[in-house]
């Protein structure tokens, strides 16, 4: 039986991490979709392409040809690209900022969207990201959009790079989080909105745990 609970809202709102709680927690799958963007925008970064992300080459048979060729696999809330881990290569705030570029290309979205959509499919799972209740899995079983006030979700963004090892100061992460609002919210294709049939949860007072009980209380 397939069953979807996907997680939509902007970044540093806690939405991975409740994400993949609550998938221990109800004994579903979690699938992390913002990887496979990330690993797919690597793999083009890889190949050369990243004039293509910045629309100034309207590349798309080259961008087509490297996403045929490249196979994406998220384990145990691990991401790999070709068979190689690639978790803590995805995460830097350089490869946040050419993913929201690639994401916003039609050929980009087509492959990585199949790719997510084949991950989940015949699975019970918790998945999240940008477009996963509007777009990717339009009739999930339950959407959640979890959201949190802009000065909280910087400060969460600046620990998750720390907790990556990865040498950033705040500005880095507040520029981080902006950028990355304004690009996915405005974007032509598939930006970041609410979903009219999702449950909002606000984290900006909350714990992970208080956040947690409230979806869980809902489901």
């Amino acid at each position: 039986m397939s069953r979807i609970i996907a997680i939509d809202g902007p970044s540093g709102a806690g939405k991975s991490t409740i994400a993949r709680e609550l998938a221990k927690r109800i004994g579903f799958e979690y699938i992390d979709t913002g990887a496979f963007y990330r690993a797919g925008s690597l793999k083009l970064m890889q190949a050369g392409l990243t004039q293509s992300a910045q629309g100034e080459e309207a590349n798309d048979a080259a961008i087509d040809s490297v996403l045929r060729d490249t196979r994406i696999e998220f384990t145990e809330g691990m991401v790999y690209l070709d068979g190689v881990a690639a978790s803590t290569a995805i995460r830097t705030p350089q490869m946040g900022e050419l993913t929201s570029r690639f994401s916003a290309r039609k050929v980009v979205r087509e492959h990585l969207i199949k790719m997510i959509r084949d991950c989940a499919r015949g699975k019970e799972v918790v998945t999240e990201g940008r477009d996963t209740t509007t777009v990717i899995f339009p009739k999930a079983w339950r959407k959640f959009y979890v959201t949190a006030s802009t000065e909280v979700r910087i400060r969460r963004r600046f620990k998750q790079l720390r907790d990556y090892h990865l040498d950033v100061d705040i500005r880095q992460a507040e520029m981080d989080v902006v950028k990355r609002d304004r690009r996915d919210s405005e974007r032509e294709l598939s930006p970041l909105a609410k979903a009219v049939d999702a449950l909002v949860i606000d984290t900006s007072d909350k714990s992970i745990e208080e956040s947690l009980e409230e979806i869980l209380g809902l489901l």
